[in-house]
């Protein structure tokens, strides 16, 4: 049994991985569809004004913000193609990082080193990331060494 689980996790290591971020994606994503259930929907919120200048209507950032993490979502989940989703990812991730520098009084009880749970929310991110480039250089790995 122990071989077993050992071949499968090392036959589809990356696909789960893949899997199990996109899940992230589809959860959290999904969430904002609905107002008031996603615990990020203010932080989301006021990012996307600060980022666009208040140029973006308010009713439209969250349903654009769910539609995009869906999408990122399936995206992960189903599609065979990375390299734009590992790019569609990594911009929304720098977009998710930026209350670290724009609304430090939201992310830090005191900074640098202490973050308040909207900043703890922000940082776990960074496992995303890494998992992204995890994927992204496992492609090219591959294409090399095949």
């Amino acid at each position: 049994m122990t071989r077993y689980i050992t071949f499968f996790l090392e036959r589809h290591q990356f696909r789960i991985l893949r899997v199990c971020i996109g899940i992230l994606f589809l959860w959290f994503g999904g969430l904002k569809f609905f107002p008031g259930l996603s615990p990020a929907e203010g932080l989301a919120s006021t990012t996307v004004e600060i980022l666009s200048f208040h140029l973006f209507p308010e009713w439209l950032i969250m349903p654009s913000l769910a539609t995009m993490e869906v999408g990122l979502g399936l995206l992960l989940v189903f599609s065979k193609e990375f390299r734009l989703t590992f790019w569609l990812l990594l911009f929304h991730m720098a977009c998710t990082i930026m209350p670290l520098f724009i609304l430090t009084e939201v992310t830090f009880k005191s900074f640098p080193f202490q973050l308040t749970m909207e900043g703890q929310y922000i940082v776990k991110n960074i496992v995303i990331i890494s998992a992204a480039f995890v994927l992204v250089f496992q492609r090219k790995s591959n294409r090399i060494h095949n």
